[in-house]
């Protein structure tokens, strides 16, 4: 699996489907798994903590503004990358060495 498998095209940007593992012991980018980016958080799965964990995460690490698009209350979740070409949001990825 590739950072093109987890990235697809949308109007607005493109779309980042991610794996959410809450109240892990640290935060951080794992791989891949089941066809979703794996990240891995120390934020608790309630009241939104975990998803704004994530999102911080990866807007540092992938440098580009993120919105959850959908999968508020699930493990598998969309985020939005507003006005990000997929290929350029798929680079980024590549460059971060999962």
């Amino acid at each position: 699996m590739s950072a093109a498998d987890v990235v697809r095209s949308h109007p607005s940007g493109c779309i980042l489907t991610v794996w959410v593992v809450p109240g892990a012991g640290r935060t951080e980018i794992v791989g891949y798994h089941a066809g979703a980016l794996r990240v891995r958080v120390t934020a608790p799965a309630e009241k939104g903590k975990a998803n704004e964990a994530v999102i911080t995460l990866l807007e540092r690490d992938v440098g580009c503004r993120l919105q959850l698009a959908a999968g508020a209350g699930s493990r598998r979740k969309r985020l939005l990358a507003v006005g990000v070409d997929r290929g350029d949001l798929i680079g980024r990825l590549e460059e971060l060495g999962i």
